[in-house]
């Protein structure tokens, strides 16, 4: 398309958006290249929700080994293996890493396994010291873990590095209040860790309802996980050949074998070169775009976590496509609705949302209407399980339009896929209540809410 430049598109970073943007352009007639200093894939595919849900995945079987027995199964002497189901993930993570690798390769887009930078307006220079040129150059960097500044964070690890321990902690302390900490709160508690989560909130989740938030703290309490609220850091130090003594403000030392960092993540920026073009950061270092992703510099571009606009992979791949579209497809610009989003969060029990919660609803419109169900699903009942579901819908008061949908008990991520379309369509109450429910089934609960 552009005999000018080396290249139509040159995208940095090769997480969701990149890929499928650069995946994309190239299927429009663009030459594309695309560089990324780690692995093909990005956070989520490599060290993020995919390897992360694989571990959730495990996890479930600490409970289903003991509730299978009311079911009429017995079973021997229970063993887990950690580096066998490390390997096995890692090993998964490699399988994605070729496979998302082959797509880019087999639509004829170039890959530079190097970190890249911005040189100038059209010009990246690569590791090995090759400067090429591009007349369009996205950035799709993702975001990195953040981690607290006092004595001793040296001594922690991120997410990053807990897909890849040598064994299991006896006691982990994790930094955070939102899904990653409690998401990996629920994995290392069913492995059979003693787990205490710190959060200098306080409140956990605080984007989710709060009748779910509070549901998920009561259970998480009864499965053994201790809670420390208004907590900042004030030091780490090793207090003996493996452990290490945490002090924090409100609260007594703790003493525990590991240290884990869940406490948000930043934008990738640093070091790209970026003020070179002159791209505009926002105040976390967050790349600032218009709605079609584009940059103060019309020939830049940026999606997915970079822009810090909805830290979510789903997002990150819209993102990408619609960047394609909109500059090689042709068309009409092409831009993302990141309204009424649904979002999970794969803890033990997992909860999911979207739209707005209720005290969001009664701030926005006033007039509301809650609709509720709290029960025991029927596996945790014949399990001997005291573990209650809760579904929640919200509506305009006015005209029964749902307004949010929120959930928490098994799974509940696969409910709320669907549920999201009918709250996006803007659907209301009458139109669940005509729909016959499918029984017996957890979702039924949706059409029977009173």
């Amino acid at each position: 398309m552009a005999d000018d430049y080396d290249y139509d598109l040159f995208t940095i970073g090769a997480g969701s958006g990149g890929v499928r943007a650069s995946r994309v352009a190239a299927a429009h007639g663009a030459k594309v290249a695309l560089a990324e200093e780690h692995r093909v894939g990005g956070t989520c595919v490599i060290r993020g929700c995919v390897p992360k849900k694989m571990l959730v995945y495990g996890a479930h079987f600490a409970e289903d080994l003991e509730d299978c027995q009311n079911f009429g199964w017995e079973i021997g002497e229970k063993t887990f293996h950690w580096t066998k189901l490390r390997d096995a993930v890692l090993a998964d993570v490699d399988r994605l890493n070729k496979a998302y690798t082959d797509t880019l390769e087999s639509h004829d887009v170039e890959i530079f396994h190097e970190r890249a930078v911005i040189v100038g307006p059209h010009d990246i220079k690569l590791a090995s010291g090759k400067t090429v040129t591009a007349k369009h150059i996205l950035i799709a960097t993702g975001a990195y873990p953040h981690v607290p500044t006092c004595k001793g964070h040296e001594l922690g690890i991120t997410s990053n590095e807990a897909f890849h321990l040598d064994a299991l902690p006896k006691r982990i302390l994790i930094a955070g209040g939102g899904y990653i900490a409690n998401e990996f709160a629920g994995i290392f508690n069913e492995f059979g860790s003693h787990v205490t989560i710190m959060t200098r909130s306080d409140q956990m989740l605080r984007s989710y309802d709060e009748s779910l938030r509070e549901r998920l703290l009561h259970i998480s309490m009864l499965k053994g996980i201790d809670f420390r609220f208004n907590a900042e850091f004030q030091s780490i130090e090793k207090s003996g050949k493996d452990c290490f003594t945490v002090s924090m403000s409100n609260h007594e030392p703790i003493e525990v074998d590991l240290v884990m960092f869940a406490t948000g993540r930043v934008p990738n920026t640093k070091g790209l070169g970026l003020d070179k073009a002159g791209v505009e950061l926002g105040e976390k270092g967050e790349i600032v775009v218009d709605r079609f992703s584009k940059t103060n510099v019309d020939h830049i571009y940026a999606v997915g976590d970079v822009t810090d606009r909805v830290q979510l992979t789903p997002v990150a791949i819209r993102e990408g496509q619609a960047f394609a579209d909109t500059v090689f497809g042709g068309g009409d610009p092409v831009a993302v609705d990141h309204g009424c989003i649904p979002a999970a969060v794969f803890s033990h029990p997992p909860m999911a949302g979207v739209g707005l919660t209720e005290t969001e609803a009664r701030q926005k419109f006033g007039s509301v209407s809650v609709y509720t169900s709290d029960f025991r699903a029927m596996k945790n009942v014949l399990a001997g399980r005291d573990e209650r579901a809760l579904y929640k819908m919200v509506c305009d008061g006015e005209n029964g339009k749902i307004l949010g949908i929120h959930m928490i008990g098994p799974d509940a991520p696969e409910i709320m896929q669907v549920a999201a379309v009918a709250v996006k369509a803007g659907l209301t109450k009458a139109d669940f209540d005509a729909t016959t429910a499918i029984h017996p089934t957890m979702a039924e609960e949706l059409v029977l809410l009173r």
